[in-house]
Formats: C-alpha cells, sequence, structure tokens
C-alpha cells in the first residue's frame, strides 16, 4: 500500500454478498483469520452500527500452513463446522445481507478450493480473500468509526493477527497502510517452540519482527502518530492484564486508554510466562495460550517503535488505546456502502 490518499472502502465482487430483496439494515461480517474465525451481526441505523451479536471462536485455520502452504484437514473442519454454526444464528437473526472475508492464512494455502466450497454451501456466498493493504483499510474504517469522535489523530490503528500485522496511519482519511508478515501463530511456529521460550527464540522472533516494522517504517510514516489505537485478540487480552481484570470484560477493555510504560510491562510479563502460568490468568482465551507469547512481543516491539519514531517527531506518546471496534465493523460498513 503506497503513501497517499487511499480508499476507505474495498470493492468486492456480487457474488462476496448474500442479498435478500429487501432495503438491507441488518448485516453480517464474518473475519476469518489465521487463529480465530469471528461474528458480527448489526443493524445499519442512521449511519451508525448497532450490535447485535459478536462472537469469535478458535479454529485456527493458519495451523501450520506458514510450514506446509496448505490448510491442515482438522483445522479446516473445525473452521467450516463453525461457519455452519454462524450461518445457522444468521438465519435466526434475520440477517439481510452477509460477506464473508479471509486474510493471512488463506492467502497463503494452496488447497484453499475446498474452503471456498464449504463456505459457499454453508452460507451461499463466495469468500473474498482481502489483500494486506485491503485488510489494513477495513480496520482502519472499522477503527476509527469508534475512536474517532474521543481521540485526536492522525490514527495509527494496528490490527495485529495470527499471521499477519496491519499497520494503517490517517486522519478522517486513510494516508498510508502496509501489512507485515509477522503474527501471533506465524512467529510461534517459526520461533517460540520452547515453553517458556528461551532467550535465543525470543532474540529471533524480534529480528524478524524489527526487519518487519524497518519495512513498514518506509511506507507508513508512524512518527506522525497522534493516537495508537491496537486491535484485535492478542491486545486486547495484554489490556485485560493491565487492567488487573479476573475476567474478560469487553466494556472494560473497550476504548481503554494505558500508560506505554504499563503495556510494555505487560507484554514482557505474558511472552516469559509458562503456558500453565498463561492459562491461570482467567482473562485469557484458553486458544490464546500458546501463541499470545509471541503476539505480545510483536506489540511490544510496535508500541515501542510508535513511542520512539514519536519522540523523534519532537513529541511524547504516553497512552496507547485499544478498540473492541475493529475489520468486522469495517467489514459490515463495506456492506453498508453496497
Amino acid at each position: 500500500m503506497a503513501p497517499g490518499p487511499l480508499p476507505l472502502l474495498t470493492g468486492p465482487a456480487e457474488s462476496d454478498f448474500r442479498w435478500h430483496d429487501v432495503a438491507v439494515t441488518r448485516v453480517a461480517a464474518i473475519d476469518c483469520g489465521t487463529n480465530t474465525i469471528r461474528l458480527l451481526v448489526a443493524d445499519i441505523e442512521g449511519g451508525t452500527l448497532v450490535d447485535i451479536e459478536r462472537d469469535a471462536v478458535v479454529v485456527r485455520l493458519g495451523r501450520g500452513v506458514d510450514r506446509t502452504g496448505q490448510f491442515d484437514p482438522e483445522a479446516l473442519a473445525r473452521t467450516l463446522a463453525q461457519t455452519r454454526e454462524f450461518a445457522a444464528r444468521c438465519d435466526d437473526l434475520g440477517v439481510e445481507a452477509v460477506r464473508f472475508v479471509a486474510t493471512s492464512a488463506t492467502r497463503d494455502a494452496r488447497n484453499r478450493d475446498e474452503f471456498f466450497d464449504g463456505v459457499r454451501a454453508a452460507l451461499g456466498v463466495d469468500v473474498h480473500v482481502i489483500t494486506g493493504d485491503e485488510e489494513a483499510v477495513l480496520s482502519y474504517r472499522g477503527a476509527t468509526a469508534a475512536v474517532g469522535a474521543t481521540h485526536r489523530g492522525p490514527f495509527l490503528i494496528v490490527d495485529l493477527g495470527g499471521g499477519s500485522t496491519e499497520l494503517a496511519l490517517g486522519n478522517g482519511e486513510l494516508r498510508a497502510g502496509h501489512s507485515m508478515d509477522v503474527g501471533s501463530v506465524r512467529l510461534s511456529e517459526r520461533h517460540l517452540r520452547t515453553d517458556p521460550p528461551t532467550d535465543d527464540e525470543v532474540e529471533a522472533a524480534r529480528a524478524d519482527i524489527d526487519a518487519a516494522l524497518d519495512a513498514a517504517m518506509k511506507v507508513v510514516p508512524i512518527g506522525e502518530t497522534a493516537t495508537l489505537v491496537g486491535l484485535a485478540g492478542t491486545i486486547t487480552t495484554i489490556t485485560a492484564h493491565v487492567l488487573g481484570l479476573e475476567r474478560y470484560d469487553r466494556g472494560r477493555i473497550d476504548g481503554a486508554e494505558l500508560p506505554v510504560d504499563a503495556v510494555l510491562a505487560a507484554c514482557d510479563d505474558v511472552l516469559h510466562r509458562s503456558q500453565a502460568e498463561r492459562a491461570a490468568l482467567g482473562f485469557m482465551h484458553p486458544g490464546r495460550v500458546d501463541v499470545i507469547g509471541a503476539g505480545a512481543l510483536v506489540w511490544h516491539e510496535v508500541v515501542a517503535r510508535v513511542r520512539d519514531a514519536v519522540a523523534g517527531d519532537g513529541r511524547e506518546l504516553a497512552t496507547v488505546v485499544t478498540s473492541e471496534h475493529d475489520i468486522l465493523d469495517g467489514i459490515a460498513w463495506s456492506i453498508a456502502a453496497r
């Protein structure tokens, strides 16, 4: 994604949607990533999205894709079973339009046609495999719709997934974005194989992240950031840790503004814990226990790099904002735009 003005919405094909012959007010956005498949059902009311239901299920579709280049049969079966469950829920809730978006793992898998066929059979809609650039656009649209009224730009939106991490910078209009091939699942499988990870493993993973950030900074001027916003499961879980929550509480996590130093310390703590120690945290989703160390390392390096770049611009980045509004909201808005 090159610098400069960019569209806020992507242009999927007509087959990427399922329509009924009524005015569309209730939509369903499904985001299938490397680690998690997520559903948002929302009503479009007066230019706003009103949540009806949100759900996220860890299916680990991207398990082994970085190494083998294809979907694991068991992971694919889990994902398609969950897609069928989401389809039934959409029918029960009277959803009028559906869009199914797939991201990093699907871009890399040779046997993705089997996945496409299964989704089409369940939902009657084609999978829209988006690029990293499109992912950044949708994440930016979804997040800034929520935080734009309460914080000042320019905004740097960071969507940290299982296979990739997207950076998107803008102030109202998206100016620049970049997708990095570093994420919680990808780096866990490449480097963090010991429980807890060794210093050598951490340094190897950090080298990958730093190289990815070096490339990203050639495209995205992160030093201009006024508000840093983090999205997705790794970041919301780290936020729960900073807040000292006994259990995951979306209401407290969404919109939380945290000191940079506290975020960095929480990332270090999660990274160096054993999996058993992570699992004992009441807010920790079981499906994140084995990969969140790598995700925490990515978030630590991104936050530290942005802080330093902002300081180089003569300003201070004192806090980080967490948003539960993300690419799902962006997908829903893309349906509304149709």
